[in-house]
């Protein structure tokens, strides 16, 4: 395996896409039954790469990620070839980025001493989607890249 096994709720959101992909190697519901009580290695197996196929897939098209802290902000944007990262830091102990106040407080002095922002840039291990799953492991979420593409327009400028 490569990437994680879904879970049960990832596995009944995507009941359908897994019926199709037992059909497409002509294993029906009562077959698939069967290797369940009489194969359960195999069905782990089915599981596995049906995962893999949808974490692939996934990211495949993963664009943005963001993980947040108590006092870091890292917002990314993958490209084909390279990742790209702003980080945001907040040394006051007071504040947490993880409530809205601390979202507040990130607004209100983004752009000031009280926050420190860093870029950067980082190629790709040679598997894209091996480095962005890795980041997920550790906390990261798919982001639709709004906050990313808005500071970064603001630096720029």
């Amino acid at each position: 395996m490569k990437y994680a096994r879904l879970t049960k709720e990832q596995f009944e959101a995507l009941h359908t896409e897994f019926i199709n992909f037992l059909a497409t190697q002509s294993i029906d519901k009562n077959e698939w039954d069967t290797i369940k009580t009489n194969q359960p290695q195999i069905a782990e197996q089915e599981l596995d790469v049906f995962s893999d196929l949808i974490w692939e897939g996934v990211l495949s098209q993963a664009q943005f990620l963001e993980h947040f802290s108590k006092s870091h902000g890292f917002l990314f944007n993958c490209d084909e070839a390279e990742m790209h990262s702003i980080v945001l830091h907040c040394p006051d102990p007071k504040v947490d980025l993880l409530t809205i106040e601390g979202m507040k407080y990130l607004g209100d002095n983004l752009f000031t001493d009280a926050i420190e922002i860093r870029i950067g840039t980082k190629i790709f291990s040679g598997d894209r989607n091996a480095d962005i799953f890795g980041l997920i492991q550790q906390g990261a979420i798919l982001s639709d890249g709004e906050f990313y593409r808005q500071l970064k327009n603001v630096m720029d400028s």
